[in-house]
Protein backbone atom coordinates (compact mmCIF):
# COMPACT_ATOMS: atom_id res chain seq x y z
CA UNK A 1 0.00 0.00 0.00
CA UNK A 2 0.88 3.17 -1.27
CA UNK A 3 -0.85 5.68 0.74
CA UNK A 4 -2.97 5.66 3.70
CA UNK A 5 -5.16 8.39 4.73
CA UNK A 6 -6.68 8.92 8.25
CA UNK A 7 -9.72 10.40 8.86
CA UNK A 8 -11.11 11.39 12.18
CA UNK A 9 -14.78 11.75 12.46
CA UNK A 10 -16.83 13.94 14.63
CA UNK A 11 -20.49 14.06 13.24
CA UNK A 12 -19.38 15.38 9.87
CA UNK A 13 -22.30 13.88 8.03
CA UNK A 14 -22.97 16.80 5.72
CA UNK A 15 -19.01 16.58 4.66
CA UNK A 16 -17.83 12.94 4.23
CA UNK A 17 -19.28 12.12 0.50
CA UNK A 18 -17.69 15.85 -0.92
CA UNK A 19 -14.33 14.72 1.39
CA UNK A 20 -13.69 11.14 -0.45
CA UNK A 21 -15.07 12.78 -4.14
CA UNK A 22 -12.29 14.98 -3.88
CA UNK A 23 -9.95 12.38 -2.18
CA UNK A 24 -10.47 9.67 -5.18
CA UNK A 25 -9.54 12.72 -7.14
CA UNK A 26 -6.94 13.10 -5.81
CA UNK A 27 -5.55 10.15 -5.26
CA UNK A 28 -6.24 9.36 -9.05
CA UNK A 29 -3.93 12.31 -10.31
CA UNK A 30 -0.93 10.27 -7.88
CA UNK A 31 -1.64 7.06 -9.46
CA UNK A 32 -0.93 5.32 -6.22
CA UNK A 33 -2.82 2.54 -4.51
CA UNK A 34 -4.56 3.83 -1.14
CA UNK A 35 -6.59 3.50 1.68
CA UNK A 36 -8.72 5.45 3.52
CA UNK A 37 -9.21 4.90 7.18
CA UNK A 38 -12.81 6.61 8.99
CA UNK A 39 -12.42 6.45 12.36
CA UNK A 40 -16.43 7.60 13.85
CA UNK A 41 -15.45 9.23 17.27
CA UNK A 42 -18.71 8.49 18.98
CA UNK A 43 -20.28 10.39 16.19
CA UNK A 44 -24.17 11.32 16.84
CA UNK A 45 -25.38 11.62 13.53
CA UNK A 46 -25.33 9.48 10.45
CA UNK A 47 -22.05 9.31 10.19
CA UNK A 48 -21.32 5.92 10.67
CA UNK A 49 -23.91 4.97 8.25
CA UNK A 50 -22.54 6.87 5.40
CA UNK A 51 -19.18 5.30 5.89
CA UNK A 52 -20.47 1.69 5.74
CA UNK A 53 -22.39 2.30 2.82
CA UNK A 54 -18.80 3.70 0.83
CA UNK A 55 -17.11 0.56 2.37
CA UNK A 56 -19.67 -1.73 0.82
CA UNK A 57 -18.83 -0.51 -2.46
CA UNK A 58 -15.48 0.61 -1.94
CA UNK A 59 -13.06 -1.73 -0.29
CA UNK A 60 -10.24 0.54 0.10
CA UNK A 61 -12.65 2.45 2.43
CA UNK A 62 -12.05 1.09 6.01
CA UNK A 63 -13.35 2.16 9.14
CA UNK A 64 -12.86 2.19 13.29
CA UNK A 65 -16.21 3.22 14.68
CA UNK A 66 -15.48 4.30 18.50
CA UNK A 67 -17.94 2.57 21.38
CA UNK A 68 -17.71 6.22 22.77
CA UNK A 69 -16.03 9.46 21.89
CA UNK A 70 -12.36 9.52 23.03
CA UNK A 71 -11.04 12.74 21.40
CA UNK A 72 -9.65 13.73 17.94
CA UNK A 73 -5.89 12.63 19.25
CA UNK A 74 -6.82 9.29 19.90
CA UNK A 75 -9.22 8.86 16.53
CA UNK A 76 -6.05 9.94 14.59
CA UNK A 77 -4.02 7.60 17.20
CA UNK A 78 -6.38 4.75 16.15
CA UNK A 79 -5.97 5.45 12.56
CA UNK A 80 -2.25 5.09 13.04
CA UNK A 81 -2.21 2.29 14.60
CA UNK A 82 -3.78 0.16 11.92
CA UNK A 83 -2.81 2.02 8.89
CA UNK A 84 0.00 -0.38 6.43
CA UNK A 85 0.61 2.70 3.79
CA UNK A 86 4.38 3.19 3.66
CA UNK A 87 3.09 7.02 3.81
CA UNK A 88 0.21 8.13 6.32
CA UNK A 89 -1.86 11.69 5.57
CA UNK A 90 -3.53 12.84 8.66
CA UNK A 91 -6.71 15.46 7.17
CA UNK A 92 -10.00 16.42 8.77
CA UNK A 93 -13.24 15.92 7.34
CA UNK A 94 -14.75 19.48 7.60
CA UNK A 95 -12.92 20.37 4.43
CA UNK A 96 -11.00 23.16 5.49
CA UNK A 97 -7.80 21.67 4.87
CA UNK A 98 -7.84 21.01 1.18
CA UNK A 99 -7.12 17.31 0.06
CA UNK A 100 -5.53 18.42 -3.51
CA UNK A 101 -2.28 19.97 -1.41
CA UNK A 102 -1.82 15.98 -0.65
CA UNK A 103 0.01 16.05 -4.22
CA UNK A 104 2.29 18.60 -3.57
CA UNK A 105 2.70 17.02 0.12
CA UNK A 106 4.09 13.85 -1.31
CA UNK A 107 5.91 15.19 -3.92
CA UNK A 108 8.14 16.90 -1.13
CA UNK A 109 8.63 13.31 0.86
CA UNK A 110 9.52 11.46 -2.19
CA UNK A 111 12.06 13.94 -2.65
CA UNK A 112 13.68 13.28 0.82
CA UNK A 113 11.37 14.48 3.78
CA UNK A 114 10.13 12.05 6.41
CA UNK A 115 7.48 14.63 7.28
CA UNK A 116 5.41 16.84 4.73
CA UNK A 117 3.26 19.36 6.98
CA UNK A 118 0.97 22.00 6.10
CA UNK A 119 1.51 25.49 7.51
CA UNK A 120 -1.94 27.88 7.46
CA UNK A 121 -0.80 31.34 5.93
CA UNK A 122 -4.65 32.19 6.36
CA UNK A 123 -7.64 30.82 8.10
CA UNK A 124 -11.06 31.62 6.90
CA UNK A 125 -14.22 31.74 8.24
CA UNK A 126 -13.13 31.97 12.34
CA UNK A 127 -13.49 33.97 15.01
CA UNK A 128 -10.80 36.71 15.86
CA UNK A 129 -10.77 34.74 19.57
CA UNK A 130 -9.98 31.89 18.29
CA UNK A 131 -7.46 33.32 15.52
CA UNK A 132 -6.21 35.44 18.94
CA UNK A 133 -5.61 32.24 21.11
CA UNK A 134 -4.50 29.80 18.87
CA UNK A 135 -1.43 31.98 17.92
CA UNK A 136 -0.77 32.98 21.40
CA UNK A 137 -0.91 29.48 21.92
CA UNK A 138 1.39 28.42 19.93
CA UNK A 139 3.93 30.78 20.20
CA UNK A 140 3.71 30.37 23.90
CA UNK A 141 4.26 26.89 23.40
CA UNK A 142 7.21 27.17 20.84
CA UNK A 143 9.19 29.35 23.64
CA UNK A 144 8.65 27.07 26.64
CA UNK A 145 9.71 23.75 25.25
CA UNK A 146 13.00 22.83 23.93
CA UNK A 147 11.07 20.97 20.62
CA UNK A 148 10.77 23.17 17.78
CA UNK A 149 6.87 22.37 17.57
CA UNK A 150 6.07 24.36 14.38
CA UNK A 151 3.72 27.46 14.46
CA UNK A 152 0.14 28.11 12.70
CA UNK A 153 0.19 24.33 12.02
CA UNK A 154 -2.38 21.92 12.45
CA UNK A 155 -2.75 17.93 11.87
CA UNK A 156 -2.94 18.04 8.40
CA UNK A 157 0.85 16.83 7.30
CA UNK A 158 1.78 13.34 5.21
CA UNK A 159 4.64 11.10 6.93
CA UNK A 160 6.84 8.10 6.20
CA UNK A 161 6.15 5.04 7.72
CA UNK A 162 9.36 5.08 9.94
CA UNK A 163 7.54 8.35 11.78
CA UNK A 164 4.77 6.35 12.24
CA UNK A 165 5.83 3.60 13.62
CA UNK A 166 8.04 5.75 16.52
CA UNK A 167 4.34 7.13 16.97
CA UNK A 168 3.25 3.83 18.05
CA UNK A 169 5.56 2.80 20.56
CA UNK A 170 5.11 6.53 22.12
CA UNK A 171 2.65 5.04 24.88
CA UNK A 172 1.52 8.79 26.05
CA UNK A 173 -2.55 8.73 27.15
CA UNK A 174 -2.15 12.51 27.00
CA UNK A 175 -1.78 12.66 23.07
CA UNK A 176 -0.28 16.04 21.09
CA UNK A 177 0.64 14.27 17.65
CA UNK A 178 2.27 17.51 16.30
CA UNK A 179 4.55 17.54 19.32
CA UNK A 180 5.40 14.48 19.44
CA UNK A 181 6.11 14.54 15.41
CA UNK A 182 8.46 17.15 16.07
CA UNK A 183 10.45 15.55 18.97
CA UNK A 184 11.07 12.27 16.44
CA UNK A 185 12.90 14.17 14.50
CA UNK A 186 14.47 13.44 11.19
CA UNK A 187 13.82 15.91 7.82
CA UNK A 188 10.73 17.71 8.16
CA UNK A 189 9.36 20.46 5.68
CA UNK A 190 5.94 22.05 4.97
CA UNK A 191 4.29 23.45 2.19
CA UNK A 192 2.00 26.39 2.80
CA UNK A 193 -1.93 26.90 2.42
CA UNK A 194 -5.09 28.82 3.00
CA UNK A 195 -7.20 27.27 5.19
CA UNK A 196 -11.24 27.40 3.91
CA UNK A 197 -14.20 27.91 5.61
CA UNK A 198 -15.82 24.52 6.96
CA UNK A 199 -17.89 22.86 4.84
CA UNK A 200 -20.64 21.91 6.71
CA UNK A 201 -21.49 20.94 10.25
CA UNK A 202 -20.13 22.60 12.87
CA UNK A 203 -16.80 22.39 14.76
CA UNK A 204 -16.22 20.05 17.66
CA UNK A 205 -13.47 21.43 19.00
CA UNK A 206 -14.90 23.98 21.77
CA UNK A 207 -13.14 26.21 24.13
CA UNK A 208 -13.15 23.41 26.57
CA UNK A 209 -11.69 21.18 24.49
CA UNK A 210 -9.30 23.70 23.31
CA UNK A 211 -7.87 24.58 26.61
CA UNK A 212 -7.65 20.97 27.47
CA UNK A 213 -5.32 20.54 24.27
CA UNK A 214 -3.39 22.99 24.94
CA UNK A 215 -2.50 21.92 28.65
CA UNK A 216 -1.82 18.69 26.91
CA UNK A 217 0.86 20.56 24.46
CA UNK A 218 2.13 22.29 27.49
CA UNK A 219 2.24 19.59 29.90
CA UNK A 220 3.69 16.99 27.34
CA UNK A 221 6.36 18.92 26.18
CA UNK A 222 7.64 21.67 28.73
CA UNK A 223 8.43 21.67 32.70
CA UNK A 224 8.62 25.35 32.74
CA UNK A 225 4.63 25.48 34.80
CA UNK A 226 7.01 23.78 37.36
CA UNK A 227 9.84 26.15 37.19
CA UNK A 228 6.67 29.15 37.22
CA UNK A 229 5.83 27.60 40.55
CA UNK A 230 8.88 27.55 41.97
CA UNK A 231 10.18 30.71 40.83
CA UNK A 232 6.82 32.07 42.47
CA UNK A 233 7.34 30.77 45.49
CA UNK A 234 10.84 32.92 45.78
CA UNK A 235 9.22 36.18 44.62
CA UNK A 236 6.39 35.71 47.16
CA UNK A 237 8.82 34.66 49.82
CA UNK A 238 10.91 37.79 49.09
CA UNK A 239 7.64 39.83 49.21
CA UNK A 240 6.55 38.56 52.42
CA UNK A 241 10.05 39.17 53.71
CA UNK A 242 9.61 42.54 52.63
CA UNK A 243 5.71 42.65 54.33
CA UNK A 244 7.76 41.52 57.40
CA UNK A 245 9.77 44.24 57.86
CA UNK A 246 7.19 46.93 57.00
CA UNK A 247 4.90 45.55 59.65
CA UNK A 248 7.97 45.47 62.15
CA UNK A 249 8.39 49.09 60.79
CA UNK A 250 4.95 50.52 61.20
CA UNK A 251 4.14 48.37 64.60
CA UNK A 252 7.68 50.25 66.45
CA UNK A 253 8.61 52.81 65.24
CA UNK A 254 6.08 54.63 63.01
CA UNK A 255 3.05 53.30 65.84
CA UNK A 256 0.77 54.14 62.67
CA UNK A 257 -1.30 50.61 61.91
CA UNK A 258 -4.26 48.76 63.08
CA UNK A 259 -3.23 45.81 65.39
CA UNK A 260 -2.07 42.69 62.84
CA UNK A 261 -4.83 43.74 59.97
CA UNK A 262 -2.11 44.85 57.21
CA UNK A 263 0.55 42.20 57.48
CA UNK A 264 -1.92 39.23 57.89
CA UNK A 265 -4.36 40.09 55.02
CA UNK A 266 -1.06 40.84 52.72
CA UNK A 267 0.31 37.46 53.53
CA UNK A 268 -2.44 35.39 53.14
CA UNK A 269 -3.45 36.91 50.03
CA UNK A 270 -0.25 36.33 48.78
CA UNK A 271 0.70 33.15 50.14
CA UNK A 272 -2.81 31.62 49.81
CA UNK A 273 -2.62 32.85 46.01
CA UNK A 274 0.52 31.01 44.87
CA UNK A 275 -0.09 28.10 47.02
CA UNK A 276 -3.54 27.62 45.04
CA UNK A 277 -1.65 28.05 41.33
CA UNK A 278 1.18 25.90 42.17
CA UNK A 279 -0.67 23.13 43.91
CA UNK A 280 -2.99 23.31 40.52
CA UNK A 281 -0.24 23.17 38.07
CA UNK A 282 1.68 20.13 40.07
CA UNK A 283 -2.11 18.57 39.93
CA UNK A 284 -1.75 18.68 36.12
CA UNK A 285 1.16 16.53 36.24
CA UNK A 286 0.65 14.25 38.56
CA UNK A 287 -3.10 13.65 37.03
CA UNK A 288 -0.85 12.57 33.58
CA UNK A 289 1.10 10.62 35.49
CA UNK A 290 -1.84 8.88 37.07
CA UNK A 291 -3.08 8.27 33.78
CA UNK A 292 -0.14 6.97 32.27
CA UNK A 293 0.64 4.33 35.07
CA UNK A 294 -3.74 2.57 35.35
CA UNK A 295 -2.23 1.60 31.41
CA UNK A 296 -6.33 1.74 30.11
CA UNK A 297 -6.16 1.52 26.32
CA UNK A 298 -6.19 4.65 24.28
CA UNK A 299 -9.85 3.79 23.37
CA UNK A 300 -12.25 0.81 22.89
CA UNK A 301 -13.49 0.08 19.03
CA UNK A 302 -17.44 -1.34 18.79
CA UNK A 303 -16.79 -2.30 15.30
CA UNK A 304 -13.79 -2.05 12.33
CA UNK A 305 -13.90 -4.13 8.90
CA UNK A 306 -9.87 -3.42 9.23
CA UNK A 307 -8.23 -7.08 10.05
CA UNK A 308 -6.08 -7.20 12.37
Amino acid sequence: MDLSIIIPIYNEEGNIHKLIERLRGVVAQMNVSCEYIFVNDGSRDRSISLIKALAQTDSSVRYIDFSRNFGHQIAVTAGLDKSIGDAVVIIDADLQDPPELIIEMYRKLKEGNEVVYAKRKARKGESWLKLFTARMFYRILKSITSVNIPVDTGDFRIMDRKIVDVLKAMPEQNKFLRGQISWIGFRQTYVEYERDERHAGETGYTYKKMIRFALDGITGFSNFPLKFASICGFIVSGVAFVVMLYALYTRFISKDYIEGWTSTIISVLFLGGIQLISIGIIGEYISRLSANSRQRPLYIINETNIDE
